[in-house]
């Protein structure tokens, strides 16, 4: 079966940036997801379209086809004082390369990575970590089906609590991706 739209795959897969392997699965830990859903970058999936189980793959995407350029507009100093916690800023948070989950204005939660603390502020980051960064990935398709229904409640949830993914009950904690889950 070739990987098309709403097919579930599976991949063992590293991804080389500057030489180093900054992110990998194998077939013990694999990376799943239905194809055509908008889980992944497009450009990565239109690279492993129509591939079969057994199927390799190596390409490259670059910034622009990964993660977008770094946004200057992303990298904004904040007042030390939105760090309290309890009255106190918090200073162990505030170390560089800590990596912090913020809320905007709007409500929409996002991970900013501190880069800088001074006296009265501290610049965060908020760029995706993968910004400006060319991308090397390779490996082998492990499996693909059809999805099944179950499928798209793992991936997508039921309507109540996390859709990140989780596999067991309670592993998002109150319910938003990226506590006690590998979103």
């Amino acid at each position: 079966m070739k990987i098309s739209e709403n097919q579930l795959v599976s991949l063992a897969y590293e991804l080389n940036v500057d030489g180093t392997v900054v992110d990998s699965a194998n077939a013990e830990r694999p990376l799943e997801f239905i194809f055509g859903m908008g889980m992944l970058l497009p450009t990565f999936e239109a690279n492993i379209e129509g591939k079969e189980k057994g199927d390799t793959f190596s390409f490259t995407l670059t910034p622009e086809e990964g993660y977008g350029a770094i946004n200057d507009q992303a990298i904004v100093e904040l007042p030390k004082e939105i760090f309290m916690v309890d009255g106190v800023v918090a200073e162990n948070l505030l170390t560089i390369g800590n990596a912090l989950p913020m809320g905007d204005s709007q409500g929409n939660r996002m991970m900013g990575v501190v880069t800088a603390v001074g006296e009265s502020s501290v610049t965060m980051d908020f760029n995706h970590p993968m910004a400006g960064k060319t991308l090397n990935f390779s490996g082998s398709v492990l499996e693909v089906r059809p999805s099944t229904e179950e499928d798209a409640v793992r991936f997508f949830g039921n309507g109540e609590g996390c859709s990140c993914g989780c596999e067991k009950e309670g592993d998002c904690g109150d319910g938003s991706c990226g506590e006690g889950c590998n979103c």
